[in-house]
Protein backbone atom coordinates (compact mmCIF):
# COMPACT_ATOMS: atom_id res chain seq x y z
CA UNK A 1 0.00 0.00 0.00
CA UNK A 2 1.08 3.43 -0.66
CA UNK A 3 2.23 5.71 2.24
CA UNK A 4 1.11 9.06 2.44
CA UNK A 5 2.82 11.55 4.59
CA UNK A 6 1.19 14.30 6.64
CA UNK A 7 1.15 17.44 4.84
CA UNK A 8 0.63 20.41 7.54
CA UNK A 9 -0.14 22.66 5.30
CA UNK A 10 -2.93 20.53 3.96
CA UNK A 11 -3.79 18.53 7.08
CA UNK A 12 -6.66 18.75 9.97
CA UNK A 13 -4.50 20.66 11.97
CA UNK A 14 -5.17 23.45 9.43
CA UNK A 15 -8.91 23.14 10.22
CA UNK A 16 -8.24 23.88 14.07
CA UNK A 17 -5.98 26.97 12.90
CA UNK A 18 -8.65 28.43 10.76
CA UNK A 19 -11.31 27.81 13.60
CA UNK A 20 -8.69 29.38 16.20
CA UNK A 21 -8.15 32.18 13.86
CA UNK A 22 -12.08 32.84 13.56
CA UNK A 23 -12.46 32.67 17.48
CA UNK A 24 -9.65 35.48 18.00
CA UNK A 25 -7.71 32.78 19.59
CA UNK A 26 -3.85 32.22 19.49
CA UNK A 27 -3.01 30.57 16.59
CA UNK A 28 0.52 29.70 15.05
CA UNK A 29 -0.42 26.97 12.29
CA UNK A 30 -1.05 27.52 8.41
CA UNK A 31 -5.21 27.90 7.82
CA UNK A 32 -7.31 26.46 5.17
CA UNK A 33 -7.81 29.28 2.85
CA UNK A 34 -11.38 27.62 1.09
CA UNK A 35 -12.68 27.34 5.60
CA UNK A 36 -10.80 31.31 5.73
CA UNK A 37 -13.13 31.93 3.11
CA UNK A 38 -16.09 30.35 4.64
CA UNK A 39 -15.72 31.46 8.01
CA UNK A 40 -15.53 35.20 6.29
CA UNK A 41 -18.64 35.52 5.79
CA UNK A 42 -20.38 35.67 9.53
CA UNK A 43 -22.23 32.96 10.44
CA UNK A 44 -23.96 33.05 13.76
CA UNK A 45 -23.47 29.65 14.50
CA UNK A 46 -20.20 27.47 13.41
CA UNK A 47 -20.89 23.83 13.73
CA UNK A 48 -17.11 21.84 14.01
CA UNK A 49 -18.41 17.94 13.56
CA UNK A 50 -15.95 15.43 13.71
CA UNK A 51 -17.26 11.94 12.56
CA UNK A 52 -14.55 9.07 13.88
CA UNK A 53 -13.08 6.99 10.81
CA UNK A 54 -15.02 8.44 7.91
CA UNK A 55 -12.03 8.84 6.23
CA UNK A 56 -11.61 9.10 2.07
CA UNK A 57 -11.34 5.31 1.67
CA UNK A 58 -14.73 3.96 4.09
CA UNK A 59 -16.41 7.11 2.12
CA UNK A 60 -15.87 6.28 -1.23
CA UNK A 61 -16.55 2.66 -0.49
CA UNK A 62 -20.25 3.92 1.04
CA UNK A 63 -21.34 6.81 -0.38
CA UNK A 64 -22.31 7.84 -4.31
CA UNK A 65 -20.87 11.38 -5.90
CA UNK A 66 -24.22 12.10 -5.21
CA UNK A 67 -24.85 11.95 -1.39
CA UNK A 68 -24.83 14.95 0.53
CA UNK A 69 -21.43 14.59 2.08
CA UNK A 70 -18.95 13.96 -1.13
CA UNK A 71 -21.01 16.55 -3.03
CA UNK A 72 -20.53 19.22 -0.56
CA UNK A 73 -17.19 18.22 0.33
CA UNK A 74 -14.83 21.02 -0.76
CA UNK A 75 -10.86 19.12 -0.20
CA UNK A 76 -9.19 16.10 0.96
CA UNK A 77 -6.75 16.25 3.49
CA UNK A 78 -4.46 14.33 5.09
CA UNK A 79 -4.21 12.96 8.80
CA UNK A 80 -1.46 13.61 11.44
CA UNK A 81 0.57 10.37 12.38
CA UNK A 82 0.39 7.79 13.69
CA UNK A 83 -3.41 8.62 11.99
CA UNK A 84 -5.54 7.26 15.18
CA UNK A 85 -8.09 8.89 17.09
CA UNK A 86 -5.52 9.55 20.42
CA UNK A 87 -3.05 11.81 18.59
CA UNK A 88 -5.65 13.34 15.35
CA UNK A 89 -8.33 14.20 18.05
CA UNK A 90 -5.90 15.97 20.19
CA UNK A 91 -4.35 17.19 17.30
CA UNK A 92 -8.11 19.09 16.66
CA UNK A 93 -8.76 19.58 19.77
CA UNK A 94 -5.55 21.37 20.70
CA UNK A 95 -4.44 23.10 17.38
CA UNK A 96 -1.10 21.62 18.44
CA UNK A 97 1.34 19.58 16.32
CA UNK A 98 1.72 15.85 17.59
CA UNK A 99 4.99 16.49 18.13
CA UNK A 100 3.94 19.46 20.63
CA UNK A 101 1.48 17.77 22.40
CA UNK A 102 2.49 14.13 23.06
CA UNK A 103 -0.44 11.94 22.76
CA UNK A 104 1.16 10.21 20.01
CA UNK A 105 -1.08 6.56 20.01
CA UNK A 106 -3.30 4.65 22.38
CA UNK A 107 -0.82 3.39 24.56
CA UNK A 108 2.75 4.98 25.26
CA UNK A 109 5.56 3.98 28.20
CA UNK A 110 6.03 6.18 30.70
CA UNK A 111 9.69 5.79 32.23
CA UNK A 112 8.59 7.93 35.10
CA UNK A 113 6.15 4.71 36.37
CA UNK A 114 7.79 2.42 33.96
CA UNK A 115 4.64 1.38 32.55
CA UNK A 116 3.00 0.98 29.25
CA UNK A 117 0.13 3.85 29.87
CA UNK A 118 -3.10 3.61 27.97
CA UNK A 119 -3.64 7.14 27.34
CA UNK A 120 -7.35 7.88 27.49
CA UNK A 121 -8.58 5.52 29.96
CA UNK A 122 -5.19 6.27 31.73
CA UNK A 123 -5.00 2.14 32.62
CA UNK A 124 -1.84 -0.20 32.33
CA UNK A 125 -1.46 -1.72 28.70
CA UNK A 126 -1.04 -4.83 30.09
CA UNK A 127 -3.23 -5.27 32.80
CA UNK A 128 -5.90 -2.68 32.52
CA UNK A 129 -4.84 -1.37 36.31
CA UNK A 130 -5.77 2.41 36.85
CA UNK A 131 -2.86 4.67 36.59
CA UNK A 132 -3.52 7.62 38.81
CA UNK A 133 -6.17 9.78 37.86
CA UNK A 134 -4.53 12.86 35.95
CA UNK A 135 -1.44 11.39 35.34
CA UNK A 136 -1.39 11.94 31.42
CA UNK A 137 -3.10 14.92 31.41
CA UNK A 138 0.11 16.38 33.79
CA UNK A 139 2.22 14.93 31.83
CA UNK A 140 0.84 15.98 28.24
CA UNK A 141 -1.37 18.91 28.95
CA UNK A 142 -3.88 19.07 26.55
CA UNK A 143 -5.60 23.03 26.12
CA UNK A 144 -8.44 23.60 23.68
CA UNK A 145 -7.60 25.08 20.85
CA UNK A 146 -10.88 27.72 21.56
CA UNK A 147 -10.01 28.42 25.29
CA UNK A 148 -10.65 32.40 24.97
CA UNK A 149 -12.42 32.83 22.04
CA UNK A 150 -14.29 36.09 21.51
CA UNK A 151 -17.65 37.21 20.20
CA UNK A 152 -18.67 33.43 20.09
CA UNK A 153 -20.03 31.33 22.97
CA UNK A 154 -18.42 27.65 23.02
CA UNK A 155 -20.08 24.22 23.95
CA UNK A 156 -18.91 21.29 23.00
CA UNK A 157 -21.26 18.24 22.27
CA UNK A 158 -19.98 14.89 22.93
CA UNK A 159 -20.30 11.22 23.85
CA UNK A 160 -20.29 10.24 27.77
CA UNK A 161 -16.98 8.60 27.07
CA UNK A 162 -15.31 11.71 25.47
CA UNK A 163 -12.17 12.42 26.79
CA UNK A 164 -11.54 16.06 26.45
CA UNK A 165 -13.25 19.51 27.50
CA UNK A 166 -15.22 19.50 30.06
CA UNK A 167 -16.33 23.22 30.05
CA UNK A 168 -19.87 23.91 28.90
CA UNK A 169 -20.28 20.05 27.84
CA UNK A 170 -23.51 18.59 26.40
CA UNK A 171 -23.67 14.63 26.80
CA UNK A 172 -25.55 12.90 23.94
CA UNK A 173 -26.67 8.66 23.64
CA UNK A 174 -27.05 8.61 20.09
CA UNK A 175 -26.99 10.15 16.66
CA UNK A 176 -30.57 11.62 16.80
CA UNK A 177 -29.72 12.61 20.71
CA UNK A 178 -26.73 14.74 18.93
CA UNK A 179 -28.52 16.42 15.86
CA UNK A 180 -31.52 17.44 18.69
CA UNK A 181 -28.43 18.87 21.18
CA UNK A 182 -27.30 21.09 18.10
CA UNK A 183 -30.50 22.54 16.66
CA UNK A 184 -31.30 23.01 21.08
CA UNK A 185 -27.74 25.50 20.85
CA UNK A 186 -28.08 26.43 17.56
CA UNK A 187 -31.28 28.05 18.05
CA UNK A 188 -29.54 30.34 21.11
CA UNK A 189 -29.20 34.14 21.94
CA UNK A 190 -26.02 35.04 20.06
CA UNK A 191 -23.41 33.57 17.89
CA UNK A 192 -22.34 30.00 18.58
CA UNK A 193 -19.44 27.89 17.97
CA UNK A 194 -19.61 24.18 18.73
CA UNK A 195 -17.13 21.75 18.99
CA UNK A 196 -18.65 18.05 18.26
CA UNK A 197 -17.47 14.11 18.35
CA UNK A 198 -19.80 11.57 17.28
CA UNK A 199 -17.56 8.29 17.48
CA UNK A 200 -19.06 6.66 14.48
CA UNK A 201 -18.41 5.06 11.64
CA UNK A 202 -15.07 4.04 13.43
CA UNK A 203 -16.10 1.91 16.47
CA UNK A 204 -18.39 -0.15 13.76
CA UNK A 205 -16.04 -0.60 11.14
CA UNK A 206 -13.71 -1.89 14.30
CA UNK A 207 -16.05 -4.69 15.07
CA UNK A 208 -16.94 -5.46 11.01
CA UNK A 209 -14.90 -3.53 9.01
CA UNK A 210 -14.26 -1.26 6.16
CA UNK A 211 -16.46 -3.10 4.00
CA UNK A 212 -18.96 -4.67 5.77
CA UNK A 213 -22.62 -4.77 5.76
CA UNK A 214 -22.89 -2.91 9.01
CA UNK A 215 -20.73 -0.30 8.35
CA UNK A 216 -22.58 0.58 4.86
CA UNK A 217 -26.00 0.87 7.41
CA UNK A 218 -24.01 3.42 9.83
CA UNK A 219 -22.13 5.67 6.77
CA UNK A 220 -25.19 6.06 4.96
CA UNK A 221 -27.83 6.79 8.00
CA UNK A 222 -24.99 9.16 9.28
CA UNK A 223 -25.31 11.26 5.52
CA UNK A 224 -28.94 10.85 5.41
CA UNK A 225 -29.56 12.14 9.01
CA UNK A 226 -27.11 15.28 7.79
CA UNK A 227 -28.72 15.89 4.59
CA UNK A 228 -32.64 16.15 6.65
CA UNK A 229 -30.88 18.00 9.96
CA UNK A 230 -28.34 20.48 8.56
CA UNK A 231 -30.20 22.99 6.07
CA UNK A 232 -32.57 23.21 8.79
CA UNK A 233 -31.05 25.63 11.07
CA UNK A 234 -30.41 29.44 9.42
CA UNK A 235 -27.08 31.33 9.38
CA UNK A 236 -25.22 28.20 10.08
CA UNK A 237 -21.85 26.97 8.88
CA UNK A 238 -21.11 23.30 9.25
CA UNK A 239 -17.48 22.47 9.08
CA UNK A 240 -17.41 18.33 9.31
CA UNK A 241 -14.57 16.22 8.37
CA UNK A 242 -12.42 13.00 10.24
CA UNK A 243 -9.76 12.17 12.24
CA UNK A 244 -8.95 9.51 10.19
CA UNK A 245 -10.38 6.54 8.53
CA UNK A 246 -9.72 2.95 8.34
CA UNK A 247 -9.25 0.00 6.00
CA UNK A 248 -10.05 -4.05 6.53
CA UNK A 249 -7.80 -5.88 8.42
CA UNK A 250 -6.42 -8.95 6.87
CA UNK A 251 -4.89 -10.76 9.76
CA UNK A 252 -3.95 -10.19 14.18
CA UNK A 253 -0.37 -10.80 14.46
CA UNK A 254 0.14 -11.15 18.50
CA UNK A 255 3.50 -9.82 18.88
CA UNK A 256 3.47 -9.99 22.47
CA UNK A 257 4.01 -13.83 22.06
CA UNK A 258 7.15 -13.48 19.87
CA UNK A 259 9.66 -13.76 23.04
CA UNK A 260 12.71 -13.92 20.90
CA UNK A 261 11.80 -10.38 19.76
CA UNK A 262 10.76 -8.77 23.16
CA UNK A 263 13.82 -10.00 24.61
CA UNK A 264 15.87 -7.31 22.63
CA UNK A 265 13.80 -4.60 23.82
CA UNK A 266 14.55 -2.19 27.00
CA UNK A 267 10.74 -1.03 27.18
CA UNK A 268 7.56 -2.95 26.14
CA UNK A 269 5.97 -2.71 22.93
CA UNK A 270 3.78 0.57 22.82
CA UNK A 271 1.75 3.03 20.67
CA UNK A 272 -0.28 1.46 18.43
CA UNK A 273 -1.02 -1.52 16.07
CA UNK A 274 0.22 -0.54 12.71
CA UNK A 275 2.55 1.91 13.72
CA UNK A 276 4.48 -0.18 16.56
CA UNK A 277 7.16 1.38 18.98
CA UNK A 278 10.08 -0.08 19.68
CA UNK A 279 12.76 0.37 22.24
CA UNK A 280 15.65 -1.49 21.52
CA UNK A 281 18.45 -2.87 24.69
CA UNK A 282 21.90 -1.10 23.86
CA UNK A 283 23.82 -3.02 21.29
CA UNK A 284 20.93 -4.63 20.28
CA UNK A 285 20.15 -2.47 17.75
CA UNK A 286 21.48 -4.14 14.28
CA UNK A 287 20.24 -7.74 15.76
CA UNK A 288 16.96 -6.42 16.16
CA UNK A 289 16.67 -4.61 12.83
CA UNK A 290 17.39 -8.05 11.04
CA UNK A 291 15.36 -10.04 13.09
CA UNK A 292 12.21 -7.64 13.05
CA UNK A 293 12.88 -7.41 8.90
CA UNK A 294 13.21 -11.28 8.72
CA UNK A 295 9.84 -12.25 10.74
CA UNK A 296 7.83 -9.00 9.84
CA UNK A 297 9.17 -7.13 7.01
CA UNK A 298 7.14 -8.22 4.25
CA UNK A 299 4.06 -6.32 6.23
CA UNK A 300 5.50 -3.65 8.08
CA UNK A 301 8.37 -1.19 7.25
CA UNK A 302 10.82 -0.88 10.36
CA UNK A 303 11.75 3.25 10.59
CA UNK A 304 14.55 4.83 12.67
CA UNK A 305 12.12 7.19 15.19
CA UNK A 306 14.78 9.82 14.71
CA UNK A 307 14.19 10.23 10.64
CA UNK A 308 10.44 10.37 11.13
CA UNK A 309 11.70 13.13 13.31
CA UNK A 310 13.73 14.14 10.93
CA UNK A 311 11.78 14.56 7.85
CA UNK A 312 8.61 15.80 9.83
CA UNK A 313 6.17 13.42 10.30
CA UNK A 314 5.45 14.55 13.81
CA UNK A 315 5.52 18.13 13.41
CA UNK A 316 8.87 19.83 14.56
CA UNK A 317 11.22 17.93 17.33
CA UNK A 318 11.28 17.93 20.88
CA UNK A 319 11.52 16.23 24.18
CA UNK A 320 8.28 14.30 23.39
CA UNK A 321 10.21 12.66 20.70
CA UNK A 322 11.50 10.27 23.34
CA UNK A 323 8.37 8.71 24.43
CA UNK A 324 8.77 6.84 21.01
CA UNK A 325 11.65 4.82 21.37
CA UNK A 326 14.19 3.78 18.67
CA UNK A 327 12.10 2.56 16.11
CA UNK A 328 8.45 2.48 14.79
CA UNK A 329 7.18 -0.49 12.81
CA UNK A 330 4.84 1.27 10.03
CA UNK A 331 2.11 -1.28 8.47
CA UNK A 332 2.25 -1.63 4.53
CA UNK A 333 -0.56 -4.46 3.94
CA UNK A 334 -3.82 -5.23 5.59
CA UNK A 335 -2.13 -6.94 8.43
CA UNK A 336 -2.15 -5.55 12.36
CA UNK A 337 0.21 -6.36 15.36
CA UNK A 338 -1.70 -7.59 18.57
CA UNK A 339 0.62 -5.35 21.11
CA UNK A 340 -0.87 -6.63 24.45
CA UNK A 341 -3.01 -10.08 25.43
CA UNK A 342 -5.26 -7.81 26.37
CA UNK A 343 -5.33 -6.25 22.66
CA UNK A 344 -8.80 -6.32 20.65
CA UNK A 345 -9.21 -8.33 17.51
CA UNK A 346 -9.97 -6.45 14.69
CA UNK A 347 -11.76 -6.64 11.44
CA UNK A 348 -10.88 -2.52 10.49
CA UNK A 349 -8.46 -0.40 12.17
CA UNK A 350 -5.89 2.61 10.75
CA UNK A 351 -2.72 4.35 12.31
CA UNK A 352 -0.59 3.67 9.35
CA UNK A 353 0.46 6.21 6.72
CA UNK A 354 -1.98 4.16 3.80
CA UNK A 355 -5.35 5.17 3.06
CA UNK A 356 -6.96 6.10 6.41
CA UNK A 357 -4.68 9.15 5.94
CA UNK A 358 -6.47 11.13 3.86
CA UNK A 359 -10.18 12.82 5.52
CA UNK A 360 -12.83 14.67 3.97
CA UNK A 361 -13.01 18.70 3.94
CA UNK A 362 -16.76 19.22 4.03
CA UNK A 363 -19.01 22.81 4.33
CA UNK A 364 -22.23 23.77 4.10
CA UNK A 365 -23.66 26.66 5.19
CA UNK A 366 -26.17 29.56 4.43
CA UNK A 367 -29.39 27.31 5.33
CA UNK A 368 -30.85 25.23 2.73
CA UNK A 369 -28.98 25.35 -0.33
CA UNK A 370 -25.06 24.21 -0.24
CA UNK A 371 -21.93 26.25 -1.21
CA UNK A 372 -20.84 27.53 -4.38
Amino acid sequence: MKFIKPDFHNNIINVSASLAEHLGCFNDKPTLPVLDAELSKGYKNVVFLILDGLGMEPLRRHLGEDSFLRRNMKQVLTSVFPSTTTNATTTLLTNRYPMEHGWFGWCLYFEEIGRVVNLFPETDSFTREPIQQGFVKEKLPAVPFYRGAKGMDVSTVTPEFWHGDEENRHIFDDFEGMLSLIGELCRREGRQFLYTYYPDPDSTMHRHGVSSEEAHRVITAIDRGLEAFVPSLPDTLFVITADHGQIDVGENIPLYEDRELLALLAWPQSLEARAAAFKVKEGCREQFIELFDRKYGKDFELFPVEQLVRENYFGGNGPNAARLGDFIAIGKTDKIFKLSPLSHDFKGHHTSLTAEMEVPLVLFGNAARPLK
